[in-house]
């Protein structure tokens, strides 16, 4: 019982912090996951960030859908859902209520031009962890060792496939995790 609450609690912070978006939250995320309460290894931290990505939704409600069932099977990843998501909710609602009240108010306008701004950086640190998790199997960039140059190549295909000949991003995630399932 104490690991549901324990995993209740930690999702219910992440989803009180996850302004930005999912990109943003990762780190955080890690940290709680992977480094704090060792629930998962970096290697599955990496493997649920992909598939949390390939599903329909929210990135930091389907991370913490995955890990959750990780850590405590089916009970795990609805305590673990519901944590994140009902402080969005409640979030939500009192920012609709707040706004509502003050969406005239140029300081208000002010402090949403600097959330934004520290929102584009989490968003930055999270491209880069997933980046180096990929090309040198690390999160550290002070361990960044050799680099996966399998990896490399087949983000570069993609890359190139994406924005030089349009190809549709469904048929190409496919076809690299075809790939990668085979090269790896």
């Amino acid at each position: 019982m104490g690991e549901l609450l324990t995993l209740l609690l930690v999702f219910f912070q992440i989803g009180l912090f996850s302004i930005g978006g999912g990109y943003a939250i990762i780190p955080f995320i890690q940290d709680q996951a992977v480094e704090k309460y060792a629930w998962v290894s970096q290697r599955v931290f990496t493997d649920i960030i992909t598939i949390s990505q390939m599903t329909p939704g929210p990135l930091a409600v389907n991370t913490s859908t995955f890990v959750g069932l990780q850590i405590a099977g089916i009970p795990g990843a609805m305590i673990a859902t519901f944590g994140c998501v009902i402080s969005g909710v409640g979030i939500s609602i009192l920012l609709y209520r707040f706004f509502q009240r003050f969406n005239k108010s140029v300081y208000v306008f002010e402090v949403l031009n600097g959330l934004r701004s520290a929102s584009l950086g989490l968003i930055i640190s999270a491209t880069g962890t997933i980046l180096l998790l990929t090309f040198f199997g690390t999160s550290a960039i002070s361990e960044a060792g050799d680099v996966d140059w399998l990896a490399a190549a087949l983000f570069a295909a993609s890359l190139l496939a994406l924005r030089r000949w349009k190809m549709n991003p469904i048929l190409l995630m496919v076809l690299t995790g075809v790939v990668g399932g085979v090269i790896y």
